[in-house]
């Protein structure tokens, strides 16, 4: 795991006390399109299931990662790929 994936686990985990979370450092796909350079790559894909998300859509799930993770858009993400499930959604599969 990369020490940038570490540091937004540390945030997520803090903020929304996920019963699982995986996060894949998708930069090197990335790497040389615009936006990217400024935040060194900055691509990731979370998979998170918390209780905070149960009766939520995925608007308003997505909306929680984001504030969460707010202070590091720019130095740190440039993009997300989210996928945010309740636990009876992540227990489903």
């Amino acid at each position: 795991m990369s020490t940038r994936s570490g540091h937004i686990r540390n945030i997520l985990q803090q903020k929304l006390k996920p019963q699982t979370i995986e996060i894949t450092d998708d930069s090197a796909r990335h790497a040389g399109h615009a936006g990217a350079r400024e935040s060194g790559g900055g691509h990731f894909s979370i998979d998170i299931v918390s209780g905070d998300f149960a009766g939520l859509t995925r608007i308003q799930r997505h909306r929680m990662v984001y504030e969460a993770l707010k202070d590091e858009f720019g130095p740190m993400i440039h993009a997300l790929s989210i996928q945010a499930m309740s636990p009876e959604e992540g227990n489903s599969e």
